[in-house]
């Protein structure tokens, strides 16, 4: 399976990913280009699973991929319980248009 890879390293591109993911979290919508739109849905997806199952391990697991306790916080307390009966499909990538200035396709990534 292809990757992008964002012109960055391999440790950049995975702190990239895990601020947005944490950002989503927090904020519940954020504004980013639609490639990283794209890598991240499954991520906030699956971050969103480990809250549902909330266990101790799950928590662990959380908290060393997101790496912000208030994150883990939010998430298992807030967010997880919420898609309770609800089986994936916890974002929504949404189109916006082109970015003013050099013209990247921009999305905005909410929970549902």
């Amino acid at each position: 399976m292809k990757k992008a890879k964002f012109g960055r390293s391999a440790d950049h591109r995975r702190a990239m990913l895990r601020n947005l993911v944490a950002a989503v979290i927090l904020e519940e919508e954020i504004q980013t280009t639609d490639t990283k739109a794209k890598a991240v849905k499954p991520l906030v997806d699956q971050m969103i699973t480990l809250g549902k199952q909330g266990d101790l391990h799950a928590r662990r697991q959380a908290a060393s991929f997101l790496g912000r306790p208030e994150a883990v916080q939010k998430l298992f307390a807030d967010i997880a319980p919420r898609y309770n009966d609800r089986n994936g499909g916890y974002t929504r990538i949404v189109k916006v248009g082109p970015r003013r200035g050099d013209g990247a396709p921009l999305s905005i990534v909410a929970l549902v």
